[in-house]
């Protein structure tokens, strides 16, 4: 009799479980599973253990490499955003004798017609840039985004006080571009002489 079935034969079933799924019961003639060698559980054991060391070993290694990579392009990412300010920054501390030009023309009154577009439009450009103008009169006197270029006392004051504005500072974001010029009054009475 043939292991291989011919045309037409049932095929032969060899079931190789020791526990018959229906009975529950041990299934006579099926071998007894080989006793474990002792020396091959121990030289499994040091070879599993030396490839969990080498594994535990390149894992730090990649561990380390990819913080070192993540710490890198954190780098570059500042850096470039830097740069990018710095080239803004600098694009308008060149524009800002312009504006101040127009400044001093809105006070004659020389801005009309044509020019005003031009002016406002400058204006809302450089505003969507982010950049911000400051300094006013009657705000406290902040040596940080002022420069004193007088002083004087006055009793009617409580605090350091920006009188008077010779010329507004501007900043983008934290970076002050110029300090506001301004005349500074301190509290006190003034000296009678």
């Amino acid at each position: 009799m043939s292991d291989v079935p011919e045309e037409g034969d049932a095929p032969i079933i060899r079931d190789k479980r020791r526990i018959d799924p229906s009975t529950g019961e041990v299934r006579p003639g099926v071998p007894e599973a080989p006793a474990p060698d002792p020396v091959e559980d121990e030289l499994a054991e040091i070879v599993t253990s030396d490839f969990r060391s080498l594994l535990d070993e390149r894992t730090a290694d990649l561990q380390r490499v990819q913080a070192e990579f993540t710490n890198y392009r954190r780098r570059v990412e500042r850096d470039r955003q830097a740069v990018a300010e710095q080239a803004l920054a600098s694009v308008l501390i060149g524009l800002l004798p312009v504006l101040d030009d127009i400044d001093r023309a809105r006070s004659h009154g020389e801005v009309e017609g044509g020019f005003k577009l031009v002016a406002d439009g400058l204006e809302m450009t450089l505003a969507k840039l982010g950049l911000q103008r400051f300094g006013e009169s009657g705000e406290p006197f902040d040596p940080t985004v002022h420069e004193a270029m007088t002083h004087a006392v006055a009793p009617d004051v409580t605090e350091s006080t920006c009188a008077e504005i010779y010329q507004p500072g501007y900043r983008v974001g934290d970076r002050i571009l110029r300090p506001a010029r301004v005349a500074v009054v301190d509290p006190g009475e003034p000296d009678s002489d």
